[in-house]
């Protein structure tokens, strides 16, 4: 993608002195559409307001306690094949943007602008939050469940050295207006919440987390008591348990695993933006390689309701679909934008996404999942001599194909069973190679709410991960020196 970027970023912190409601603002959108729409080939304005909170607790200090409000827009224009860009703050000067933004795109537009069609959308869609809004709920009310749950990390146990605690919710309303003819508004709200606990004895330390996400409501932050302590307990645990030994195992990976390594390891190589711009990555990932065995089903899509990666549209005005990327261990499909399915010749899937007005619209992963198997969950411990099996997670990091996770716990395997734990326990391997070492997919599965994803720049982005245990042979797990 050629893109000419500008910025006008001065957030004013007043709606009424900033701009005018959403609904003065689409006739005045739609003007500035119908003014400039024979200038270039392609224009979209975005308007956008976004209401939050942060709190955040370290040990017994509260160092973030804030609401805020911010107002905003973007115009993304295209032409020749080019892109210019533009934010603004103030509609008074909109039509400015869209100039500055129609200059820059024909700066750098020297070919032919591919964008896969779409039906053009008129709509209103709202996420609903069944389990309460989050605006509705005062900051204080916020401040003290937090604090709460600082307490109850802080008197688990008297090895728990250091706790933190952040909250965090934000509502978005996004409206969108294209000279195609979309006109498309659309609300969510995101809220989050992130638990540590970090054990000390003499010079050994070891930290638990935990997160939860959400899209349904501030209820669903609360209860969770269970899994606070959680991440206390790992902590204080892993302070006594043995570094397992590094070496080459046959591993079992829980649910949660499961859908870091689907999203990580495997999901950003199925971004088509990454495909196309690389030939080594496109023919690699070319349509109708086999990459598992026969039972492996992988998806990716937003029209799955009530997860974090859930919506009606993306970015783009695109509807949310639901797309199959790996059917039978074979490669189906990948992720697009309008750009990336035009240049490829493939249908979009609605995957166009950005984090706020600040960013243009890139490909991006909505909820991952590996379909649920057939195999009982204690079936895949079965014949495996001596392995590991490996929960929850701590961090990771990829690298194109290679990848490198922490897992939260982990137990040694021993003829087919569970035996004693072990910490510093990372599992690291080639994605496709991992993927054709898959030996049994589990009957169980479970969402994982806690992503925040981060690509080109914008960091934080809500996904939703999931899938069923696995069983996979020739892990190289990492731990003390065998």
């Amino acid at each position: 993608m050629t893109q000419n970027c500008l910025s006008h970023d001065k957030p004013i912190s007043r709606r009424d002195r900033s701009m005018h409601s959403f609904n003065q603002a689409k006739d005045q959108l739609n003007d500035l559409i119908q003014r400039y729409r024979t200038q270039a080939d392609f224009i979209a304005i975005r308007l956008e307001s976004s209401e939050g909170a942060d709190v955040m607790l370290r040990g017994q200090t509260l160092e973030t306690l804030s609401k805020g409000l911010a107002i905003g827009g973007q115009v993304r224009v295209c032409h020749k094949g080019g892109w210019g860009f533009a934010s603004f703050n103030r509609l008074d000067r909109l039509a400015d943007r869209v100039e500055e933004a129609i200059a820059a795109a024909k700066l750098v537009g020297h070919e032919t602008t591919q964008l896969a069609a779409i039906d053009p959308v008129q709509t209103i869609y709202q996420i609903p939050t069944p389990q309460g809004d989050p605006r509705q709920i005062s900051l204080a009310t916020k401040k003290r469940l937090c604090e709460d749950y600082a307490a109850l990390l802080r008197s688990y146990d008297p090895k728990i050295a250091t706790v933190t605690v952040r909250y965090g919710d934000s509502t978005q309303r996004m409206l969108l207006t294209t000279s195609e003819g979309t006109m498309l508004e659309q609300t969510w709200s995101d809220m989050e919440m992130r638990f540590a606990a970090t054990a000390r004895d003499g010079d050994m330390v070891q930290t638990g987390r935990e997160t939860v996400g959400t899209r349904q409501g501030f209820e669903d932050l609360r209860g969770l008591e269970a899994q606070v302590k959680g991440a206390a307990q790992r902590a204080v645990d892993a302070l006594k348990l043995p570094s397992v030994k590094g070496g080459t195992y046959d591993v079992v990976i829980d649910p949660i695993l499961t859908g870091l390594f689907v999203h990580e390891a495997f999901g950003h190589l199925s971004e088509a933006d990454m495909a196309y711009e690389s030939p080594d990555l496109m023919e690699t990932m070319s349509l109708g390689r086999r990459f598992g065995p026969e039972n492996l089903q992988i998806f990716d899509g937003a029209s799955v309701p009530g997860h974090r990666g859930s919506y009606g549209y993306d970015d783009e005005g695109v509807p949310a679909t639901n797309t199959q990327l790996i059917h039978d261990g074979t490669l189906v499909g990948r992720l697009h934008s309008r750009e990336t399915a035009g240049k490829l010749g493939e249908n979009p899937t609605g995957n166009a996404r950005c984090l706020n007005y600040h960013y243009p619209p890139i490909v991006r992963m909505t909820n991952t999942w590996i379909e649920r198997g057939e195999t009982p969950v204690k079936d895949l411990f079965s014949g495996i001599r001596e392995g590991v099996y490996a929960r929850n997670w701590l961090g990771g990091m990829t690298n194109g194909e290679m990848f490198t996770f922490t897992a939260g716990e982990a137990w040694m395997i021993r003829n087919g069973e569970l035996a004693e734990p072990v910490r510093d326990v990372t599992l690291s391997g080639n994605a496709f190679k991992t993927l054709s070492d898959i030996e049994g997919i589990g009957d169980d599965f479970f969402w994982d709410e806690s992503g925040g994803c981060g690509k080109g720049g914008q960091s934080g982005l809500a996904v939703g991960c999931g899938g069923p245990s696995l069983r996979i042979r020739n892990i190289v797990v990492g731990g003390e020196a065998a």
